[in-house]
């Protein structure tokens, strides 16, 4: 059994890339609008799986929430319905998403930094074989 760090680490990194781009996609979405009969935006979600052996991990799926929304009274906001005043705005919770975003950029730090180590150690081996 070989253990392929650069490999291992390489997969770690795509997987939390995705986990940040679906992070960040919510919070710009964050305070979205639509017309009470409209779908909200929904929430996406990353979810890992570990590979079989020692392969790293994948993607298992990214699924999306809820699109029911919450109903908010906002007379000025241009998705309003003009009868009742109300829009419908998703329900992603703010203080998640950063709790997550950190969780997320420490685990891409942590993987970047096994990458750049594995690197090092293979460059030195190469060089034992020049002197």
């Amino acid at each position: 059994m070989t253990l392929d760090a650069l490999g291992i680490a390489g997969t770690g990194l795509s997987v939390n890339q995705t986990w940040l781009n679906a992070i960040s996609d919510n919070l710009a979405n964050i305070n979205d609008t639509t017309s009470p009969n409209a779908p909200a935006f929904q929430e996406r979600y990353v979810e890992a799986q570990a590979n079989a052996g020692t392969d790293g991990v994948s993607l298992a799926a990214t699924p999306f929430g809820s699109s029911a929304g919450q109903l908010v009274y906002s007379p000025d906001d241009p998705n309003a319905d003009p009868k009742t005043g109300y829009v419908k705005k998703t329900t992603i919770d703010l203080s998640s998403q950063m709790g997550d975003l950190i969780m997320a950029q420490r685990a891409y730090q942590a993987d970047a930094q096994v990458a750049n180590r594995a690197q090092s150690i293979y460059q030195a081996a190469l060089q034992i074989g020049k002197n």
